[in-house]
């Protein structure tokens, strides 16, 4: 709960940050290295450029530094499925929840959507709800967790389960437009609005294409001598965070993972680092190879994380409970791994982004994901963007092999989901668990189908050996668990580090 209330006040705390660093451009004089044109002078065209003043760590998240590692099993593959053979990858840095989201976080998201869509569109609201039936088990009583687990305030902090794929995605959309928004209203450039009906209401994309207006509040001036005198915020001003998004299976098995507290030198003010880790681990919390607390202290022999320690023991017995948890437990239960990032083993395994397949990837060594659908926003004759839908939204289409024909890219097709499934079109080529004559003459049935989502982490309800990060399964988008739930990150703009820029300078510090 102690992190809870700190992460509320860093959100209130913001607002002296906004006003300070995100009103009007930071420098008036500042000049093209080449051309010698001032930039941000309407006298000499009005060209704008904003100077960065950093990153902010969006609400709830922590940053995760990235880097190389070795990713795959770090336990014997009891099932021989051969899945994750260890493999070499390197991460570019990312923020990234600190806790899974929770009851009263995704109550708020339902609670948003009733609120702007609920007259026009309350099928989005039962589309949007969890399914509580998951808790159901033929030969279990479970009712009063149906009834009372995603509504009950005793449940608040606990984490969602019974979302979908796809819902977990939705949240993740919701969240970018809410924390973007808040950003605009905190740095006066907009009003609180909490009339948002259907169309009218704000998205990120739709306020950056200008097909919204909303509460306006500062007016930022337009430099350009031909515009009209004010203009919205752009992404050009550095002020708009990236999207909220699921992480990608390597994210999440590298933030796991926290290998950063393996490396005995780390970089600090002072000193550089070194670029080693001491060892491989099998758990998110270090080199301990027990389920249990290690150091001699009151913690010693606690459990670590909350898991099914045997057949039928879910928490011990009476007097001397181990993980005191039957099912979930909050979300920031348990002991933090390196990065500060809570239960990334055992509670509730995790929506990833990745499409499973039997073989990982071992040759994409940066930034490997599987479940790209490249798209491009609907635009006009003229070039114009599409008029946004009757939610709001800027519709999107799938980029053409004509668009793609004259490009240098590795690929041909839109969707990737299926790349190197060894048929003749490569990505075009789709695995079905439909009971049909061309899937039988192709594969027969299958569940590795692009509907197939990778999840992560061990669960209330699992053994140790799913608690290592190297451990891979997949499940049905469409369908939902008691013992699934998600988080989120958000892209690392620039460098990799906070505090500094990208690259190695040797003549003091860089300019830009």
């Amino acid at each position: 709960m102690g992190n809870i209330k700190a992460i509320h006040g860093v959100i209130g705390g913001l607002a002296i940050f906004f006003l300070a660093s995100c009103g009007q451009t930071q420098s008036a004089n500042l000049v093209s290295s080449k051309t010698g044109w001032n930039y941000n002078d309407p006298k000499l065209g009005g060209y704008e450029v904003t100077q960065w003043q950093g990153q902010l760590t969006p609400p709830g998240m922590t940053f995760i530094e990235g880097g190389r590692f070795t990713m795959g099993q770090t336990e014997e593959d009891l099932f021989q499925e051969d899945n994750n053979t260890p493999h070499n990858v390197t991460v570019s840095s990312f923020y990234m929840d600190q806790a899974e989201v929770a009851n009263v976080d995704y109550r708020e998201y339902i609670y948003w959507i009733t609120r702007v869509y609920g007259q026009d569109y309350p099928n989005l609201i039962y589309s949007a709800l969890p399914d509580t039936t998951c808790w159901r088990k033929g030969l279990q009583y479970n009712e009063p967790l149906v009834e009372h687990y995603f509504r009950e305030a005793g449940y608040n902090y606990y984490p969602v389960v019974g979302v979908t794929w796809k819902q977990a995605n939705d949240y993740c959309a919701w969240r970018t437009d809410r924390v973007n928004e808040l950003i605009l209203i905190k740095a006066g450039y907009q009003k609180k609005n909490a009339t948002q009906t259907a169309d009218e209401n704000f998205t990120t994309k739709a306020y950056t294409g200008g097909q919204y207006l909303g509460a306006v509040g500062i007016k930022r001036r337009d430099l350009d001598p031909t515009g009209a005198g004010f203009r919205t915020i752009r992404q050009e001003d550095g002020l708009l965070l990236p999207e909220v998004r699921l992480p990608t299976e390597a994210e999440w098995e590298y933030a796991a993972l926290a290998l950063v507290g393996n490396n005995p030198d780390p970089d600090t003010k002072r000193r550089r680092g070194e670029e080693v880790v001491t060892d491989r681990q099998v758990y998110p919390w270090g080199d301990n190879n027990s389920t249990r607390e290690g150091l001699r202290n009151q913690y010693q022999g606690e459990q670590l994380a909350n898991y099914q320690r045997a057949g039928g023991d879910y928490a011990g017995v009476a007097g001397g409970l181990n993980d005191h948890a039957f099912i979930t437990a909050p979300v920031y239960s348990y002991k933090p791994n390196a990065f500060g990032l809570y239960n990334m083993a055992g509670n509730v395994s995790e929506w990833v982004m990745d499409v499973y397949r039997a073989d990982a990837p071992t040759d994409q060594g940066l930034n490997p994901f599987r479940g790209n659908v490249f798209t491009k926003y609907r635009a006009l004759e003229d070039g114009t963007l599409d008029e946004k839908d009757s939610l709001g939204r800027l519709s999107q289409d799938l980029v053409t092999q004509n668009e793609l024909a004259d490009k240098y890219v590795d690929y041909r097709w839109a969707d990737q989901r299926g790349r190197d499934d060894d048929d003749s079109t490569a990505s075009e080529f789709k695995y079905t668990n439909q009971n049909t004559d061309e899937s039988q003459s192709k594969l027969g049935s299958t569940l590795v189908n692009n509907d197939a989502h990778v999840v992560k982490g061990g669960s209330w309800n699992d053994r140790a050996y799913y608690l290592s990060p190297g451990t891979r399964r997949y499940f049905q988008a469409r369908h939902s668990s008691s013992t699934i739930g998600f988080r989120c990150v958000c892209d690392r703009i620039a460098g990799p580090t906070i505090g500094s820029h990208a690259g190695n300078y040797f003549n003091g510090k860089s300019k830009r």
